[in-house]
């Protein structure tokens, strides 16, 4: 099969690690450009590129990691195949023009971690947590013009989904897990014509946003009135903290300082116990 996964986070490098432990070899790698990290800002390239020497495929795919996705990206693919039967997109983090994901035979399979059309948009994983839900799972779809509005062509949920326990790295990785597998199930019946995809009822559609700083704010009040007293407020406080961190991350203002809320748990008495804090210029700490 001749094809070309996008994608560039931890949940890419999970669901392209299951394909090519497979034998789904890609021909080539799209990712985001090396960037920045830590605090002496040492260029770090992505998790899906890291993968590609760690398993020792790197000199066997194309790594691609183009500011945009304009005619001279396109051009470098024509390099490669004169035709593609299909392209991966998993969280690649840049917006994919159509002239992009329309140059595969059998179209651009998007990856997204939940049950579609609810939680369309960027962050679907903190929204599921921040909600409560007690479902999720993850949809193989047809990419379009519009934001994970395509049809469906394979869908699976997340059994044993602890929606009271996990936070976002827990349940992103067994998402990723799960998308790789439905992805290494379905793709032989993909190619072969076998797969029928489904429209989504846009009446049951439901968005996502980007999640910010301020979004993660809690008043101290709220926060001394969960600990002490507990009831929905400790229960909210404890979604937004397993749901943010560790990106925008969760935070309060103490005796002047900004202390990040890292971990927490709801205890039988049904109020919240901080276990993990960082006050602003010191180090994480159990409490």
């Amino acid at each position: 099969m001749k094809y070309v996964f996008f994608g560039t986070p931890e949940f890419a490098a999970i669901i392209l690690d299951k394909l090519v432990q497979t034998g789904f070899i890609p021909d080539a790698i799209v990712c985001n450009p090396d960037r920045p990290a830590g605090r002496k800002q040492i260029m770090t390239p992505p998790p899906t590129k890291i993968l590609a020497g760690i398993r020792g495929f790197q000199d066997k795919v194309n790594m691609l990691q183009p500011e945009k996705l304009d005619q001279k990206f396109i051009s470098s693919l024509s390099k490669i195949h004169d035709s593609f039967d299909f392209f991966i997109v998993a969280a690649y983090g840049k917006i994919i023009p159509k002239e992009v994901f329309g140059i595969p035979d059998l179209g651009t399979i998007g990856v997204h971690p939940s049950l579609l059309p609810g939680h369309r948009g960027a962050s679907p994983i903190q929204a599921i947590i921040l909600s409560g839900n007690t479902k999720t799972g993850t949809t193989l779809y047809l990419m379009d013009e519009k934001v994970d509005h395509g049809p469906i062509i394979a869908q699976k949920a997340l059994e044993n989904y602890e929606s009271g326990i996990m936070n976002y790295e827990s349940l992103m990785k067994k998402l990723a897990e799960l998308s790789g597998d439905l992805l290494i199930k379905i793709l032989p019946e993909f190619l072969a014509g076998k797969i029928k995809a489904e429209t989504q009822d846009e009446a049951l559609a439901t968005f996502t946003k980007k999640f910010v700083a301020e979004d993660g704010f809690v008043k101290s009040e709220d926060l001394e009135t969960a600990q002490n007293q507990g009831g929905e407020i400790a229960l909210e406080i404890d979604r937004k903290i397993r749901a943010l961190n560790p990106e925008p991350g969760t935070w309060t203002i103490k005796d002047g300082k900004r202390m990040k809320l890292l971990e927490a748990e709801i205890t039988s008495e049904n109020k919240l116990k901080l276990k993990k804090i960082q006050i602003e210029g010191g180090n994480p700490v159990s409490v």
